[in-house]
């Protein structure tokens, strides 16, 4: 069976190819629709709790500073907040209650809380990869101005970076 057009990796994003380079040297897409650039970090939802603010506010600074987040964004991110928020909730209760609990008929059966803990990891490792903020995306990253960053070593260089 032959592939459609939509078959294969999907392509990257102009503005995350500007970001991480471009390899490949693929075409890009000039016509692409851009996100509106974030000039500030917007606070938190109010609907998102302690744990998933925590995320927002651990990762959101960086995300603007480096172009990543965009306001077309803003729905992937909180998706991995909150995807966030559930998975410590999971941990917090698998430790709490082990991997195992009673059931209702008295038997023994694996904790819910590991389904759910699975599953919120699943959905922050495809909003993060999404947005780098995964280990393997972080790499491919060319973040404007990183080169000229403060360097711990730069001194025991004598001033010198390579």
């Amino acid at each position: 069976m032959a592939g459609t057009s939509k078959s294969g990796r999907k392509p990257k994003p102009s503005h995350l190819k500007a970001v991480q380079g471009n390899p490949g040297k693929r075409a890009v897409n000039h016509d692409e629709p851009q996100g509106d650039a974030l000039t500030e970090a917007p606070p938190p939802p109010a609907w998102l709790d302690d744990n998933g603010r925590a995320a927002w506010l651990h990762h959101v600074e960086w995300l603007v500073r480096t172009k990543i987040l965009t306001r077309s964004d803003l729905h992937l991110f909180e998706t991995y907040c909150d995807a966030y928020a559930t998975w410590r909730a999971a941990v917090e209760d698998v430790a709490r209650n082990g991997l195992t609990v009673e059931t209702a008929m008295g038997g023994i059966s694996k904790n819910p809380a590991l389904t759910a803990k699975n599953e919120a990891f699943r959905q922050m490792t495809v909003a993060g990869s999404a947005l780098g903020l995964t280990p393997a995306d972080r790499a491919r990253l060319a973040v404007p101005g990183a080169k000229d960053a403060d360097n711990p070593f730069k001194e025991l260089l004598g001033g010198k970076q390579r």
